[in-house]
């Protein structure tokens, strides 16, 4: 494939991981936009806080599929350089981030990162859930379990897949994104106003 065609194949990727799969749930399932409730963020954990878990689990996978799908399929079909299928993920994860269709909001981009390392890394990834719900059990906060992973996630990497740069490359990048994205929430975290996803005992706050 040409220059053209893989600019192409990236700009597909992007507009992939845009969909707002956040988005659309709030106004099937309640005529609402969540840009407007909870934490005002489109992702799985808003849908959950303001919609319940029957449309934050298919808004979760669906974000995940945004990012498998790309480096899974578009990868291949493109016969690009080796760097290729990776830029398609990365391309992925900042289209859910920065969605056009929404005025270029989006989501924190961790459930899309999953999909794009379950195609590249698996086996860092399901490593990483068991530290992510550790982590959730633990804290009590989405935030401090997302950004622990982000921050070991290249380690994972680098200690299961040895020998792919550019996945490691990817993961860096992708980690860096992650943190920055959750900006907000560390500042919340430090002055102690974050919101818990839920109380030890279970009871979602």
């Amino acid at each position: 494939m040409n220059d053209y065609g893989l600019a192409v194949m990236l700009l597909l990727a992007y507009l992939m991981g845009a969909t707002p799969t956040s988005y659309v749930a709030g106004r099937l399932g309640r005529g609402i936009d969540l840009r407007q409730h909870g934490s005002h963020n489109l992702g799985a954990t808003n849908v959950y806080r303001v919609l319940g878990w029957r449309y934050a689990i298919p808004v979760g996978l669906i974000d995940m599929v945004k990012g498998v799908v790309p480096v899974a399929i578009l990868g291949p079909w493109s016969n690009g350089p080796a760097w290729f299928t990776v830029a398609l993920g990365i391309a992925a994860v900042l289209g859910h981030m920065v969605s056009p269709y929404v005025r270029f909001r989006g989501g924190k981009g961790v459930a899309t990162t999953a999909g794009v390392f379950l195609a590249l890394a698996p086996l860092a990834v399901l490593i990483s859930l068991v530290i992510w719900g550790a982590m959730l059990w633990l804290s009590g906060y989405v935030s401090v379990a997302s950004v622990t992973v982000a921050l070991l996630f290249p380690l994972l990497v680098w200690l299961t897949h040895p020998g792919e740069p550019y996945t490691l490359g990817a993961a860096i990048v992708l980690a860096l994104l992650l943190v920055y994205a959750h900006r907000g929430n560390i500042g919340r975290l430090r002055q102690g106003t974050e919101s818990r996803f839920r109380t030890r005992k279970g009871v979602a706050a």
